[in-house]
């Protein structure tokens, strides 16, 4: 997880405290000796070299200009792990803010550097409000609670559905879906599948069917029967179809629903910023979860959204099973992010 994103930092750690050059020197010296058979008693001295930018900065204090080129390296290195511009240059501004003008003893420079990183970081995702949704749902009196998921095609948004659905239940939530997806073929019975295995059930109308409407009965049979939740699924849509998304504003004016979540495929790439843009302007997006974060190796795109955007992250896809979803928590991020 993270892992990309996790080596950039790594990567600069060690430059900067000239980590790389010192395990480099001890190969070099290594051949030597094995080429001129010395013995370990009698290792030659290896020749005087030009102080590293560890060993100078033990002696004077470190300045923007001895960074200036690593951390040139490193903004390029975000930037192709998916952070955004603005993500890559606060992160870089905050390690410029810890180090720059610091008088450092040898010792102290990895640990700062990684104080800087994780702060920067740290900023970004504690910047968000987090949501309960189990309280949020039993806090409202007029039941149902109505949450609509939008998305991009092929997020793993009706397999998320079919993952809240389950955690809402071990909670003791009532739960009924509605197959808004009246597009794609065989998504009714994808939805049907989910609702089979975890004994939910459906409203669903013909293909070609109004959504809005579907969304609408769903309500409806929940009022008249005392349930909870509308879990209600809609199509997948390229963002950049005016048609389609107008669709979508009709199903959130005619519904009025208490939750928006988009769901973003974190493997996508900077692409989500877009995503997000798009289904924000047609329906007001209120939460995201990511899927796929099991096979993200990169991760910036996810600083991204939420530097961006500042909205709640609910919930974390890993994988294809109804309990492979993690609640979002900043710290956890943090740890795959820059290791322990």
């Amino acid at each position: 997880m993270f892992k990309k994103l996790r080596e950039k930092f790594s990567k600069f750690v060690k430059k900067v405290t000239g980590s790389e050059k010192k395990r480099e020197r001890k190969k070099t010296l290594k051949k030597q000796e094995e080429k001129e058979k010395v013995s370990v008693r009698k290792k030659a001295k290896p020749q005087k070299k030009k102080l590293s930018l560890i060993e100078r900065l033990t002696t004077k204090e470190i300045t923007e200009k001895d960074l200036e080129p690593l951390l040139e390296e490193l903004e390029y290195d975000l930037i192709e792990a998916d952070c955004s511009y603005d993500v890559a240059q606060m992160i870089i501004e905050e390690i410029k803010n810890n180090l720059v003008g610091q008088r450092l003893k040898r010792r102290q420079i990895e640990k700062r550097i990684k104080e800087s990183i994780e702060n920067a970081i740290k900023k970004i995702l504690e910047n968000v409000e987090k949501i309960d949704l189990v309280k949020l749902i039993k806090n409202k009196r007029e039941k149902p609670f109505k949450i609509i998921f939008l998305g991009f095609n092929g997020t793993g948004k009706t397999t998320t559905m079919a993952k809240i659905a389950n955690l809402l239940k071990k909670h003791g939530i009532k739960v009924v879906f509605a197959a808004g997806d009246t597009f794609r073929a065989a998504s009714i019975e994808q939805l049907e599948e989910h609702a089979r295995n975890l004994n939910i059930p459906i409203i669903k109308h013909n293909y070609g069917a109004d959504p809005a409407a579907v969304i609408f009965d769903a309500i409806k049979y929940a009022e008249k029967h005392g349930i909870d939740v509308v879990l209600a699924d809609t199509a997948g849509r390229v963002h950049t179809d005016e048609n389609l998304m107008k669709e979508l504003e009709k199903i959130v004016r005619v519904n009025k629903p208490d939750l928006k979540i988009l769901v973003l495929d974190s493997l996508t790439g900077s692409d989500v910023i877009n995503q997000f843009e798009y289904f924000d302007k047609a329906a007001k997006v209120d939460a995201v979860v990511f899927t796929k974060l099991d096979v993200n190796e990169k991760g910036g795109n996810i600083l991204s959204v939420i530097y961006q955007f500042k909205k709640p992250v609910l919930f974390f896809g890993t994988g294809q099973g109804y309990e492979d979803l993690i609640e979002y928590d900043p710290d956890t991020i943090l740890k795959n992010l820059i290791g322990e």
